[in-house]
């Protein structure tokens, strides 16, 4: 009798750990899927258009610039500090590739409940007080920031059309310092475009984007 009820409490203890184990691995489970279904682009991906809406309360696509070779696409916003230090740096990049068939499209991805400063409203008071000369979209919805992977403010996709498509050629940072661009060395998004324009394989497709977290809708 003894020796059947050590046998009928191993049998419980191992249904226990048993039951334990799958349900650790089925929380792990569900966690590789969460992950994997926010990875975003990577170089060579084809990047799906959006329609979201500007500043000036008009809906913009990338299919609307029929002459554009390519997108200089960064997720940016009004409050973050090192988005603010990159944003003369953002309007020079348009300046200077508008014209050279690859401008830039500047896309909010904050939630404004989480962070008010990045509202609708302010958006474009900054626009106006910065002198943006390309769009300033609004991600209602926070849809398509999980898309291209971005998940700091600023963060840069460069992308080039290829037969109707638009192909992602970098990601990462604007260049390699956020605090002094007269400190910096290294020009990853210019020197990016500039080597599509010429046709040459870029040195550097990828870089690590220095800035503030994106603030999720909670």
């Amino acid at each position: 009798m003894k020796n059947l009820k050590i046998v009928m409490t191993a049998f419980v203890v191992g249904l226990g750990l048993l039951n334990f184990t799958t349900k650790d691995d089925h929380k792990t489970t569900d966690k590789s899927v969460n992950v994997s279904s926010v990875k975003g682009y990577e170089i060579g991906d084809e990047a799906t258009d959006f329609k979201l809406k500007n500043i000036d309360g008009k809906m913009v696509s990338l299919s609307d610039f029929k002459s554009a070779k390519g997108f200089i696409v960064v997720f940016t916003c009004n409050h973050c500090p090192y988005a603010k230090k990159y944003e003369d740096r953002i309007v020079e990049l348009d300046k200077k590739y508008k014209a050279l068939g690859y401008p830039v499209i500047a896309i909010n991805p904050n939630d404004p409940n989480v962070q008010p400063e990045d509202g609708y409203q302010q958006m474009i008071e900054r626009a106006k007080q910065k002198g943006f000369t390309f769009p300033y979209l609004v991600d209602e919805g926070q849809k398509i920031y999980p898309q291209y992977g971005a998940t700091k403010t600023p963060h840069v996709f460069v992308l080039k059309k290829e037969n109707g498509k638009n192909i992602v050629k970098y990601i990462g940072a604007i260049d390699n310092n956020y605090d002094n661009p007269n400190d910096v060395s290294e020009y990853y998004a210019q020197d990016a475009v500039n080597a599509l324009i010429k046709g040459e394989p870029i040195k550097t497709v990828k870089t690590v984007a220095i800035g503030c977290t994106i603030k999720v809708k909670k």
